[in-house]
């Protein structure tokens, strides 16, 4: 009996153990569906508004995060942190490339290939990955082999010379970047069960694909023309979270909610454009130098303290170059400087060149949305040249004009003797009385043309009867 009880346990026990083992997917509930908008480029605005609403999403239990995108790509920087986010994420995300004529290049197709789900819009497109460099040189994709060329041609004619160098340095630098974000796309298309061999291809040679070549080559889940038509593609779709639990998604019958970037997003987006972010830095250095030269106002200095903070803080959010900064904020000093020194034109056109040098350096052009086009450089490079030289010109101008008030001013003015005792002479200048000394003998009522001051006596002589020397006198 007592075997026969312990085989019936033993039995039991391997019954059990094989239900766990074999019990079907967990199915959310309905619930809610969140689904964020995010059209433009992936910078730091946009790594904020996801994490912060996914946190949201969390803590109000919805069943799915659906991420609706339009995008040309963006910040490396930015696209990891939201990779990183999807990989920790508590609760199922799912990326839709729509609406019809979207895009997730660059950036957007690496945040596809590490949602749970991918899905696509008819007549939308993804790929052409390859990792742009920011103040790298050889920074542009695509011209590997050209620039190999050269560098060879280089070391040919002349053993070790810099330029081949260098050319060599930013080639073997970009060979890195791509290295890294091809394993970094091909690990996330293992991880998800989707193609690695267009992850490879996207990375090195700026592969595209069309939403049907996409589902056809296995890099998307489906397709889906728009989000109530997804919903219904997602019913019943098993999902495996990073924590090893798998959902079954029930989102037949859920409840949708739309949310739309905030002000925080707007604002954080447009701190991080970085032609603003340049603007700002000038007028900050600009009211900071009207404050300095020029003291005791107040307001250009505030405006110029905070314009300048909030430049250096846009730069921070940006992968910028900061001897970019140095040279642009170098250019600025020297503009400035070119209107109180005489250097004859050096100093302007050293700063219009270090200006413009510096712009150049700050950002590669070639990023989508965070470039600084050549012309916006030499614009507000003139400008600023204007500017410093109207400022120039009025303070050279005012240099040059009588001066019109203080003790230097009394010297050529004509005052009026009102007393003559033993003690001295006084006389009325400019509606004051003065003390007078003169090597000529004065009467009240005499004329007199103040020569200099000794302390706080005036140094006069007596005006001739010519009336052409009585011009701008007081009245007696």
């Amino acid at each position: 009996m007592r075997r026969t009880i312990w085989a019936l346990l033993a039995l039991a026990l391997l019954i059990l153990g094989f239900l766990l083992h074999n019990r079907p997917a967990a199915a959310t509930t309905g619930g809610e569906v969140v689904v964020l908008r995010i059209d433009g480029v992936i910078g730091p605005a946009t790594s904020d508004f996801f994490a912060r609403e996914l946190r949201r999403a969390h803590a109000r239990q919805a069943a799915l995060l659906v991420l609706a995108m339009d995008t040309p790509g963006g910040l490396d920087t930015s696209m990891r942190a939201i990779i990183k986010d999807i990989l920790a994420a508590p609760l199922p995300i799912v990326t839709w490339v729509g609406p019809e004529g979207a895009r997730a290049a660059s950036a957007g197709t690496y945040i596809l290939y590490a949602s749970h789900v991918a899905a696509m819009a008819p007549a939308t497109n993804l790929g052409a990955a390859t990792p742009v460099a920011i103040g790298m040189p050889g920074g542009k994709p695509g011209d590997d082999t050209t620039r190999k060329d050269k560098a060879d041609d280089n070391t040919k004619e002349r053993d070790g010379n810099s330029a081949g160098d260098a050319a060599g340095i930013g080639d073997s630098m970009m060979e890195k970047v791509r290295n890294d974000a091809a394993a970094y796309l091909r690990s996330l298309a293992q991880l998800r069960g989707r193609s690695g061999d267009f992850a490879e291809r996207a990375v090195r040679e700026a592969a595209s694909l069309s939403s049907e070549e996409a589902l056809a080559a296995g890099v998307i889940d489906l397709i889906a023309a728009d989000l109530p038509e997804l919903m219904k593609k997602l019913d019943g779709r098993e999902v495996k979270l990073g924590d090893g639990r798998t959902q079954r998604l029930s989102t037949a019958a859920a409840t949708v909610t739309q949310i739309a970037p905030d002000w925080r997003m707007r604002l954080l987006a447009l701190l991080s454009n970085p032609q603003l972010a340049l603007v700002l830095m000038m007028i900050g250095i600009y009211a900071l130098f009207f404050e300095f030269t020029s003291p005791g106002f107040g307001v250009p200095g505030v405006a110029g303290a905070i314009c300048l903070l909030v430049a250096l803080y846009a730069f921070q959010l940006l992968p910028v170059n900061w001897a970019g900064v140095a040279l642009l904020a170098l250019g600025a000093i020297l503009m400035l400087a070119e209107a109180f020194l005489p250097s004859f034109g050096a100093l302007g056109v050293g700063g219009i060149v270090a200006f413009v040098v510096g712009g150049l350096f700050l950002m590669d052009t070639e990023a989508p949305g965070f470039g600084i086009p050549l012309a916006f450089l030499i614009g507000l490079a003139i400008a600023s040249a204007l500017v410093i030289g109207a400022v120039g010109s009025f303070a050279a101008r005012t240099r040059r004009r009588p001066i019109v008030s203080g003790r230097e001013q009394m010297a050529g003015t004509i005052a009026t003797v009102t007393t003559v005792t033993a003690e001295g002479a006084w006389a009325l200048a400019q509606g004051e009385s003065w003390r007078v000394r003169s090597a000529s003998p004065l009467a009240p009522g005499d004329r007199v043309r103040i020569t200099g001051l000794d302390g706080l006596t005036l140094l006069v002589e007596p005006l001739t009867a010519d009336p052409a020397n009585r011009r701008g006198g007081s009245p007696p």
